[in-house]
This record gives structure tokens, sequence and C-alpha cells, in this order.
């Protein structure tokens, strides 16, 4: 049966007089369904997450080379003597 997530909480939390957490269990047994179906459809948000960090760790990386270049030219004198 290819239903939609929508339907299958219609169908499973029976009609409007169920319950709010009727209805979350039914979202949940359909969302769980759907990864069942394409074990890979998480693949795509991992890959946006773990991109995400390498990003966060290289402007991490770049702001400290960029204060110890920032550090290292204020100590160079160009006073002579």
């Amino acid at each position: 049966m290819n239903e939609t997530p929508q339907q299958a909480v219609h169908r499973t939390a029976g009609g409007a007089g169920a319950g709010w957490w009727d209805v979350v269990l039914a979202d949940l047994r359909a969302r769980w369904a759907a990864v069942r179906r394409e074990p890979d459809a998480g693949y795509s948000t991992e890959t946006v997450v773990v991109t995400g960090l390498l990003v966060v760790a290289a402007l991490v990386v770049v702001a400290i080379i960029v204060a110890k270049v920032t550090e290292a030219a204020n100590g160079i004198s160009l006073v002579g003597g």
C-alpha cells in the first residue's frame, strides 16, 4: 500500500476525534515506514551535517592562524637600534 504520511496519520489516528498523541504516533509510524522503504533517504542530511561541521572546523583553524599571524606581525619592531 503506497500512502503518504498524511494519509497514514488520518487512517491510523481514527479521524477528528483522536487525541494529539494518537496523531503523533501515527505520524512517527508513517515516517518510520518511509525510512524502511528508502534506507538511503537520510544520507543527504548526514552529508549536510558533516559538511557543516567541517566548515566550522575550517573557520576555527583560519581564525587561529589569523590570530597567530597578527600577533607575530605586531611583535615586529620597525624602530632601528
